[in-house]
């Protein structure tokens, strides 16, 4: 199961760890998944899309 939000389609994105003296390696930012159930149907969500959804709702 790929680490992507299926509701939004956002996914894992990369960038750079940056060190003390400013050395670039590379990393991944990964997506914080929840596994929530909307309108009767298990999804894995991202934190920041239940958030958004929280905000349509009310």
């Amino acid at each position: 199961m790929s680490r992507m939000c299926q509701l939004t389609g956002r996914g894992t994105a990369s960038g750079n760890a940056r060190s003390h003296s400013n050395i670039a390696t590379r990393r991944k930012f990964k997506i914080n998944l929840q596994a929530k159930r909307i309108g009767g149907v298990k999804l894995r969500v991202s934190a920041r899309a239940l958030r958004t959804l929280a905000k349509v709702t009310n």
